[in-house]
């Protein structure tokens, strides 16, 4: 038993049986899944639940005590990730805050919550009675997107917010101390390494920079500094490096140190990095998981501890997902499984097309056994996702021809929608980077990304080569 403002707890188990949904995801999930080492903090701490005298508490709370949607008396049922992506979170035994035979979830769109009179108040304060209290502390559309999420990873609990960034500098704020020690490695997100090496050392954090595959250097920045995070991209953006998250989970754990991996490339549905190890998970919500183009929004899941620090400093920074944004990646998210298994058809037929195409220089996608990390994607990923990256032969105005010939994709930032996007990184990344900082940090002229739409693989190929020939 816990006691929190003088009242007893029980400790209660997770809502989703994170061992039995792991065995039947590894039936269409990794090819050698994984369970957590003994370190991870996965598997720890559920959800704690407030006992209830006069004044009426949900099951579960989130933080502040947003409920849940399942009855007492309902058990979660052990589904793969394609059923998951739809019913995950919202299926039988839903509470829908009254509205029973409503089959969508309703976006409620308010800023505050009320309370019948002073003694259900007093209750709330007291941990008796389960409300958001304020929009800033959570919402009952988004609650449902955090369990389809909390599902779909197998989580203790998930936090939505704003955005992808907005979750990840809330993560870093929240996990690492004053004076504290990151890890973290060469390709990622321009906008993360920004903020871990220019945000984070006015706090006096310090930060360790590795290759993805430098397991040697791991250990090293462990045994030489006091680590409280490793943080990595997996697949990392632009050249798609995975890391061994076993292996990594598995160093951490002998040093207390936090595993927090970015699965937005990835997505629950080709690789789940709790399942391997990790403590934490994060995603771009705006990416494949909304999946249409239309909305920002971001999310970090793992265990229910260290999510709960992280939506404490979350309820003060403020970050918080609208009502209507929260429905539309919930609506979004039913279609995840299609959408994705689609584009990772789709991206390895165009990555063997492109690797042997003779204006192509390389290709980098995690699905070719020519990439540096092909085996530790086939070991964490039952799909490699819908993004290539490849390099051109020629400069970066050759480069740039190729991009304005193709007819079918649009030039734009981001990834994971419906519609094929194509960018050239040093220009829309990095242009005001110059040319030698662009190759310090290993962005070459001459390369492309592309994301994978819905469109027919063969429709995009026939474009891609059209605009090949003309280079």
């Amino acid at each position: 038993m816990l006691r929190s403002n003088g009242v007893s707890l029980p400790i209660r188990a997770p809502r989703y049986n994170t061992q039995r949904v792991t065995a039947v995801y590894a039936e269409n999930g990794p090819k050698s899944p994984q369970q957590p080492t003994p370190g991870s903090r996965t598997l720890r701490a559920a959800a704690v639940a407030p006992q209830v005298e006069q004044v009426a508490a949900p099951q579960t709370t989130n933080g502040r005590g947003g409920s849940s949607h399942h009855d007492n008396n309902y058990v979660e049922p052990v589904l793969r990730p394609s059923t998951l992506t739809v019913h995950g979170g919202e299926n039988k035994g839903r509470l829908r805050q009254g509205l029973l035979d409503s089959l969508t979830t309703p976006i409620v769109q308010t800023s505050t919550y009320t309370f019948k009179n002073t003694a259900e108040l007093i209750a709330y304060q007291e941990g008796r009675h389960g409300s958001f209290e304020y929009g800033r502390y959570g919402n009952p559309t988004a609650r449902v997107v955090e369990e389809k999420i909390m599902a779909l990873e197998g989580a203790e609990d998930c936090l939505l917010s704003s955005s992808g960034m907005c979750s990840a500098t809330t993560m870093l704020l929240a996990l690492v101390p004053q004076g504290g020690h990151i890890v973290t490695t060469t390709d990622c997100y321009r906008r993360t390494r920004q903020f871990i090496q220019t945000v984070l050392p006015k706090m006096g954090i310090s930060c360790t920079v590795i290759d993805p595959a430098d397991i040697k250097g791991l250990q090293r920045a462990l045994e030489q500094n006091k680590v409280s995070l490793f943080f990595s991209e997996s697949p990392t953006n632009p050249y798609l490096r995975c890391v061994d998250i076993p292996k990594i989970a598995e160093l951490c754990a002998a040093t207390d140190t936090i595993v927090c991996i970015d699965s937005t490339f990835a997505t629950p549905v080709n690789s789940r990095a709790l399942s391997l190890g990790a403590d934490l998970v994060i995603h771009s919500a705006t990416k494949y998981l909304a999946g249409h183009n239309d909305v920002l929004a971001g999310a970090i899941c793992g265990s229910a501890d260290l999510v709960e620090q992280v939506r404490s400093m979350h309820n003060v920074l403020g970050g918080v997902i609208d009502a209507h944004a929260a429905y539309l990646l919930l609506r979004g998210m039913k279609t995840l499984g299609l959408r994705v298994e689609h584009q990772n058809r789709c991206a390895m037929e165009i990555a063997q097309r492109l690797e042997a195409h003779p204006k192509i220089s390389r290709v980098h996608y995690p699905g070719l056994p020519s990439h540096p990390d092909h085996d530790i994607a086939v070991k964490q990923m039952s799909g490699f996702g819908g993004v290539i990256s490849f390099e051109v032969k020629g400069d970066l105005w050759k480069t740039a021809a190729f991009i304005d010939a193709c007819q079918l994709p649009y030039i734009a930032p981001s990834l994971g929608g419906v519609e094929s996007l194509i960018e050239q990184p040093t220009v829309i990344s990095y242009w005001d980077q110059g040319p030698e900082k662009r190759a310090e940090i290993g962005i070459k002229d001459n390369l492309v990304r592309f994301s994978c739409g819905v469109e027919h693989p063969e429709d995009i190929w026939a474009d891609m080569a059209q605009a090949l020939d003309q280079i």
